[in-house]
C-alpha cells in the first residue's frame, strides 16, 4: 500500500465538512450485537464453528440466534415406557461452551417441539424433520422442558453469565398450517399459551431473566394475520407501484401486548421479522409475487412498533428484530453479490436509535431448512458460503463494526463517528443508487443491479492531527465481490483445493490506500462511488 500525503484541492461548493473535535452522539451499534444461524444442530460442526470465530473477530457479534434448540437432532427429551422423563443436554451443551469459548452468548430461541411432545402425525416443515404441531395436552410439558432447560443452563454457566441472555418463545408462529412451510401448527391463541407457559418456566428460575415474542415474520398491509390461524383468502398481492403505499403492520404484535396485558405476564422485548418483503414465504413456495417494498421499509416498520409499544402496558421492553435480509428466500442470488453490501450498511445506519438489535439472517450458509444448495453460491442466507469464502455483506458487517460510537455526521450517502475511547475518526461512504429506492435488490435484478447511477462524495474532516495515517478501503463490483471472482475462474461446480484457496484469498480484496493528513490538520477525499461500492476511512 502507498503511503502518500492528501494535497488538499479546491473544495468543492458541495463539500460536506465535518471537524474532527466537534461534539458527537452517543450511539450503540444496533448491526453487531447479534446474528442469526439456521438451526443449533448446524453449530457441532467444525465450519460453523470456524465462520462463527470468523465473524465474532471481524464483525463483533454479541449473540447468535438459531432454531432447533430443542429438535430431535438434539436428543433433549426421552420419554420412558414407565412415564419417566429424561433431560439430555449433551449436545446443547457441546454448541453453547463452544459459542461462549469464542465470545459469543445464545440468543435462546425456544423451539421446536420434540417428537414425544408433539401431536400425534406432528407437520413436519422443514428438510430437517422439525415438529411444529401443538398437542393441547402437553403445554404442561412443554412448560417442564423449559423450565428445565433453564434450570440447566443457570447451573452450567451461573446466573450472572445467563442473566445476560435472551430468551425468545417460538421463530414465526404465525406461518401456520401452510401445506409447503411454515414453523407451527397451532393457532394464535395455541402460541399465546406456548408464551404463558414458557415466561412462567423462566421467571420461575429468576425472575431477573429476560423473555419476549412473538417472533412473527414479515410486517403485513392486509388481513391474512387477524384469525385465529392465517388466512391465504385474504393475502393481497400488491403491485410495485402500490406496495409503498400501504400502511404495513407487525404481525400479532398488537394482539400479543393485549393478551399477556390481561393475563399480567412479563415483555422483557418485542421480536419481530421485518423483512422488507409482499410474503413471508419466498417465491418458490408460490406465496408470493415478487413485489418487493422501498429501501425505507425498515424504518417505518420500527416506527410503527415503537408507536404500538409506547402506548401499551409494557412501554420499556427492549425490540429486537431477530431475522432480517434483503428478502426470506434462502435461494435469492442477490444474497451472494454486491447489492446487500450497501444495503446492509444504509438501513443500519438510517435507523440508528431505534432499536435495540437489527440481526441479519444468517452468518453462515452451513443452513439446512431446504436441505444443502447445489451449488456452492446458489442465494443462500449467509454472509459466509459453505467453503469459507467471505461475500460482500460479511465485509458490510465488518466495516460497520469499525465505525466509533460517536456520531459526527451523517448525510447519505457519507457517515463519520469518533471513538469515545480512542479519539479517532472513522467513516463509512456508500453507495446506494437511487434507482432502487422504491424497491430493495432481489433475484430478479440478478443480472443487470449495475445499471445504476454513481454518487459523489466530497469529504473534509478538519482539525485532525497533522501527520495522521488513514486508510482508505473500497469494495465494489471488482474487489471484494466474490461471486464475480468465482465467475471469472469458470464457475467450477465442485473448485479444487487450488482454486479454493485462491478465491479464499480474493474474496478479501478489497483496495486499500494509505494516506497521511496535510500539515493543516485538514484531509480531504473527493470520489465517485460506483453503484453499490461501500468505502472505509479509518484513522490507523
Amino acid at each position: 500500500m502507498a503511503l502518500a500525503a492528501v494535497v488538499l484541492s479546491t473544495i468543492p461548493a458541495s463539500a460536506q465538512t465535518v471537524n474532527a473535535t466537534s461534539q458527537g452522539q452517543a450511539y450503540e451499534h444496533l448491526w453487531s450485537v447479534g446474528v442469526g444461524a439456521g438451526r443449533a444442530n448446524e453449530g457441532l460442526r467444525t465450519g460453523w464453528l470456524e465462520h462463527l470465530k470468523l465473524v465474532k473477530e471481524h464483525c463483533g457479534f454479541q449473540y447468535v440466534r438459531m432454531h432447533g434448540l430443542f429438535c430431535d437432532d438434539m436428543f433433549v427429551y426421552f420419554e420412558k415406557p414407565d412415564g419417566k422423563v429424561v433431560y439430555n443436554w449433551q449436545y446443547v451443551d457441546e454448541v453453547y461452551d463452544r459459542m461462549l469459548a469464542l465470545g459469543v452468548k445464545p440468543f435462546v430461541e425456544l423451539s421446536f417441539f420434540p417428537k414425544d411432545m408433539a401431536a400425534k402425525n406432528s407437520k413436519i416443515q422443514m428438510w430437517y424433520r422439525n415438529n411444529v404441531s401443538v398437542d393441547r395436552n402437553n403445554f404442561v410439558k412443554w412448560h417442564d422442558l423449559v423450565k428445565e432447560f433453564t434450570q440447566h443452563v443457570v447451573d452450567r454457566y451461573g446466573i450472572d453469565e445467563v442473566l445476560t441472555w435472551y430468551f425468545e418463545v417460538w421463530n414465526e408462529p404465525n406461518l401456520n398450517l401452510n401445506p409447503k412451510a411454515g414453523f407451527f401448527d397451532g393457532t394464535k391463541s395455541d402460541y399465546f399459551r406456548l408464551y404463558k407457559e414458557s415466561v412462567n418456566a423462566i421467571k420461575s428460575v429468576d425472575n431477573r431473566l429476560k423473555v419476549g415474542g412473538p417472533a412473527t415474520s414479515n410486517f403485513i398491509a392486509d388481513e391474512r394475520h387477524d384469525g385465529e390461524i392465517m388466512d391465504h383468502k385474504k393475502s393481497v398481492f400488491y403491485s410495485q407501484d402500490v406496495i409503498n403505499t400501504k400502511q404495513w403492520k407487525g404481525v400479532w404484535i398488537e394482539d400479543f401486548l393485549r393478551y399477556c396485558e390481561k393475563e399480567k405476564l412479563p415483555i422483557d422485548f418485542i421480536s419481530t421479522h421485518p423483512y422488507p418483503t409482499d410474503y413471508a414465504l419466498d417465491p418458490e413456495t408460490g406465496n408470493s409475487k415478487d413485489a418487493i417494498r422501498y429501501v425505507h421499509s425498515l424504518h417505518d416498520d420500527i416506527t410503527w412498533l415503537r408507536q404500538q409499544i409506547a402506548k401499551s402496558k409494557y412501554p420499556n421492553v427492549e425490540i429486537h428484530l431477530t431475522e432480517w435480509s434483503t428478502s426470506p428466500n434462502s435461494r435469492d442470488r442477490m444474497h451472494d453479490i454486491l447489492p446487500p453490501a450497501a444495503y446492509i450498511i444504509k438501513v443500519n445506519l438510517d435507523c440508528l436509535g431505534l432499536a435495540n438489535s437489527l440481526m441479519y439472517w444468517t452468518f453462515t450458509d452451513v443452513f439446512e431448512e431446504k436441505g444443502g444448495g447445489e451449488e456452492i453460491f446458489h442465494g443462500g442466507f449467509g454472509m459466509i458460503n459453505f467453503q469459507g469464502l467471505v461475500k460482500p455483506s460479511f465485509h458490510a458487517y465488518r466495516m460497520l463494526h469499525q465505525l466509533g460510537d460517536e456520531k459526527l455526521y451523517y448525510n447519505d450517502p457519507l457517515f463519520v463517528s469518533r471513538s469515545s475511547r480512542t479519539g479517532k475518526i472513522s467513516a463509512i461512504a456508500f453507495n446506494y443508487p437511487s434507482e432502487y429506492e422504491e424497491a430493495v435488490p432481489s433475484a430478479k435484478n440478478f443480472n443487470n443491479y449495475m445499471q445504476a447511477s454513481s454518487k459523489k462524495v466530497n469529504l473534509v474532516l478538519k482539525d485532525l492531527k497533522p501527520g495522521a495515517v488513514f486508510e482508505i478501503e473500497t469494495l465494489d463490483k471488482a474487489h471484494g465481490n466474490i461471486y464475480d471472482d468465482y465467475v471469472r475462474i469458470g464457475a467450477p461446480h465442485s473448485p479444487t483445493h487450488k482454486e479454493i484457496n485462491y478465491l479464499k484469498q480474493a474474496a478479501w480484496n478489497t483496495v486499500k490506500q494509505i494516506v497521511k493528513v496535510a500539515s493543516d490538520g485538514t484531509l480531504t477525499w473527493n470520489s465517485e462511488l460506483t453503484p453499490w461500492s461501500c468505502v472505509l476511512i479509518r484513522e490507523l
